[in-house]
């Protein structure tokens, strides 16, 4: 693949490539702030709120374990929507669930589902994006998600409010997947379209001094990949350099990213914000989030993969640690609107990043099973966080497992400033040695 690559055109993967992941993240998006009410309406208490929240996120790093395999066997699109078919079925317990346990069971395949739908976007935007337009491509379809997370809240909002119920929240996950799965069924596979207009392009004869396609990156274990559909464990071992080293500042990104997303709901629990006003400041802080993927994309291209994940996790890390001493501040709530509008910006700069370091050490010819490997190592930090925050809550406070969570922003940081230049080129088209 070269990296100019003419033919490419965001316009050639808009609608078939990036609206189903828009839809199935409004469904997502409306859930996850009602989660933890939904959970206290039905009697569990705040660490086991916490933990029935991190129950997705647990679903999103199981669901790792199948999904680079079902993906490289069944390809993409029926990936995405046997994905949207577990999502539906995981939201039928949750509408009707007796009991905080079957609500965390739910969750978990929501989870689930979440994982493989989000890899098979992430390997068909490794194989077909250029080079030269990837992290603009993977910030895109980052946006995407979160223009899906930013909208979902205020739909669960005007809906509570209409209805005076939390659970008719759930509805809106089945309707955005029923509707995924229809156009899926219906609408044209992006990779004919990105097939047809490379066929009908003519390609420019490789010369002594440029090569025809893009080598693979340095990493041991790329032939094997590439060779055939490995299992996850089989290509971690085969990666597992690079995995230990990248994978560790990633998983430490993946835990601040899914902490948040538990750390703001319980906050507005404690503090006592009713649901409506939670969904609202977490739509708000959404907002912030989605503006600034494009821009996360544009720095990524630009300046270097760097210049985006470390300005994120120095934000998010202060961010928490300054919504950590407010608990019992008179001006609580105040704080806590100012923070998740803070850590949305944050997070936005970061926007595109996991998945843009994903495609550029992935072999590009069968990339499913890497990123496979390469989200799972993430996805345990966005799985472990959670988990670890709902136990300091459980014997200790809210407040300080927060402060512990922004602190290790800080640590990733460190680490990703160590490695990623050893293992990722400074701009698009280089390669590090």
């Amino acid at each position: 693949m070269t990296t100019d690559a003419p033919d490419f055109h965001f316009r050639s993967i808009a609608l078939p490539a990036l609206l189903p992941s828009l839809l199935f993240a409004i469904g997502e998006g409306a859930i996850i702030p009602i989660i933890p009410a939904v959970a206290s309406n039905l009697g569990a208490g705040l660490a086991a709120a916490g933990f029935i929240a991190a129950m997705i996120m647990v679903g999103n790093l199981i669901g790792d374990i199948p999904s680079g395999v079902i993906v490289s066997r069944v390809g993409e699109k029926n990936a995405m929507i046997g994905a949207a078919v577990v999502s539906v079925i995981g939201v039928l317990l949750c509408i009707i669930t007796p009991s905080p346990w079957v609500l965390g069971a739910g969750i978990f395949l929501l989870g689930v589902s979440a994982a493989t739908f989000a890899l098979a976007r992430h390997a068909f935007m490794t194989t077909f994006v250029p080079l030269t337009y990837r992290a603009r491509a993977l910030s895109t379809l980052g946006g995407t998600f979160r223009a899906g997370w930013f909208v979902g809240p205020f739909i669960a909002a005007g809906l509570i409010a209409l209805t005076g119920s939390v659970q008719v929240v759930f509805w809106v996950q089945i309707i955005m997947a029923v509707a995924v799965i229809v156009i899926l069924i219906f609408m044209k596979d992006p990779r004919a379209n990105w097939a047809m207009d490379a066929a009908d392009t003519p390609k420019p004869a490789a010369s002594a001094t440029e090569p025809a396609s893009e080598p693979a990156p340095i990493t041991a274990g790329a032939k094997f990949v590439n060779d055939e559909a490995v299992g996850l464990f089989r290509t971690i071992w085969a990666f597992r350099g690079v995995l230990i080293r990248i994978g560790s500042g990633v998983a430490v990104v993946s835990a601040l990213r899914a902490s948040r997303t538990v750390i703001l709901p319980l906050w507005a629990v404690s503090i006592g914000v009713n649901e409506i006003d939670t969904a609202l400041i977490i739509g708000i802080g959404g907002a912030m989030d989605f503006a600034l993927f494009y821009a996360s994309g544009q720095i990524m291209d630009r300046f270097g993969r760097l210049f985006s994940v470390i300005p994120s996790m120095l934000g998010l890390g202060t961010g928490l640690l300054v919504l950590s001493v407010t608990h019992d501040l008179p001006s609580a709530v105040i704080w806590f609107v100012a923070m998740t509008v803070f850590t949305g910006i944050a997070n936005g700069l970061g926007s595109g990043i996991l998945m843009t370091l994903g495609a550029d050490l992935a072999p590009q010819g069968n990339p499913a099973p890497f990123l496979g490997a390469f989200r799972f190592t993430g996805d345990f930090g966005t799985a472990a966080a959670p988990l670890a925050l709902a136990a300091i809550v459980a014997v200790a406070s809210l407040p300080l497992a927060t402060a512990i969570i922004g602190a290790l922003g800080f640590v990733g940081a460190g680490i990703l400033v160590r490695y990623v230049p050893r293992y990722v080129p400074k701009r698009p088209g280089q390669r590090s040695a």
